[in-house]
């Protein structure tokens, strides 16, 4: 039987990362017939979780919430209709919360998954992989799907063995997006900032690796190692502004761009959409994924035994604001988690 009362963090305003304030004694919600009751063991941040926090996210937020929307958990109790999972499964919360009102996203319009138990409806979560751990669970609901969905989520551009496919950085969704890649069948050229970055890269299967910050024109760079020049099937696009140039130059005839962050600053203006017909291409924006998408993406996982890069530095429940902190920095690669303690 669960608690009546529990910890979470609550943002409540914007600008810095004193804006998180941990509150206790705080009431376990009830389930209703539908719905389960999840005890978060741990969760992952991405990085629109510190624009939520620095206040540059551009959709619509609750003024108050508790952050964060990736998380971990096993359930605690059932509501009386529910079919779909019994007490003691492991389960992924999904980002989008496509049975309430408004289908909103956790940590953002509807409090997040910073806390140690949560309601939700049973068609909004999935089964955890059968051999992961929680940390390992909780880098899945937005980074693995926004992945997932990004190469095989389009009818009629579904990543295909030999294919060649460009990502950037070393980023959550960049390197499930390697290891995904990988695992199909297809060709990953990859971006960076560092020597050391470039060797993890390498590591975790990248054909090729370069780094931008040596070559400016990485775009065309990249281009000229594919087939024939003939450009990449796949980009996954991670830094907007600043990087959607690159990824046009390095795109194929009736290649997918998925243009998924806005982390990168641009110097130049930003590359109109019609850019598109000169480049004979298709730019699809990625907002993650279903909770469809994320049952087939466990069930890849549980045959392929996709292992997620997890940084080396895991975090308490109450070290959240350090989390934050330490990702902002990119001191991280792969996913950062904060982990619950039993």
């Amino acid at each position: 039987m669960a608690p009546t009362t529990m910890k979470q963090w609550k943002l409540t305003g914007r600008g810095n990362y004193d804006q998180l304030k941990l509150e206790k004694d705080q009431p376990v919600p009830k389930v209703g017939e539908n719905e389960i009751l999840v005890k978060v063991k741990a969760f992952s941040l991405n990085y629109r979780d510190i624009s939520i926090v620095r206040g540059t996210y551009p959709f619509p937020l609750q003024d108050v919430v508790v952050p964060i929307s990736d998380a971990a958990g096993i359930v605690e109790e059932v509501g009386s209709r529910v079919s779909r999972f019994k007490k003691g499964d492991k389960v992924l919360p999904q980002f989008h919360q496509a049975n309430q009102p408004g289908k909103p996203s956790l940590g953002g319009p509807i409090d997040g998954v910073a806390r140690e138990y949560l309601v939700v409806n049973e068609l909004d979560a999935s089964l955890m992989p059968e051999k992961y751990d929680f940390v390992q669970g909780s880098t899945l609901p937005c980074a693995a799907l926004t992945a997932w969905d990004s190469l095989f989520g389009l009818e009629g551009r579904v990543l295909k063995p030999g294919d060649w496919v460009l990502t950037q950085g070393t980023g959550g969704v960049s390197i499930f997006a390697l290891q995904l890649a990988k695992a199909a069948g297809a060709t990953v050229v990859a971006t960076t900032s560092s020597s050391e970055k470039a060797e993890k890269l390498k590591s975790l299967g990248a054909d090729h690796v370069i780094n931008y910050k040596d070559d400016s024109d990485w775009g065309a760079s990249a281009k000229k190692l594919t087939p024939n020049g003939g450009g990449f099937q796949h980009v996954i696009e991670i830094g907007g502004p600043g990087t959607l140039k690159q990824s046009l130059n390095a795109i194929g005839f009736q290649g997918v761009i998925s243009v998924i962050g806005f982390i990168a600053e641009g110097k130049e203006q930003m590359p109109s959409i019609l850019e598109c017909l000169s480049h004979q291409c298709i730019a699809r924006g990625i907002f993650v994924g279903s909770r469809e998408q994320c049952d087939d993406m466990v069930r890849a996982i549980n045959s392929n035994g996709l292992q997620p890069v997890v940084d080396e530095k895991v975090f308490n429940f109450e070290d959240l604001p350090k989390a934050y902190e330490y990702m902002e920095a990119q001191k991280h690669v792969g996913k950062v988690v904060v982990k619950l303690s039993d």
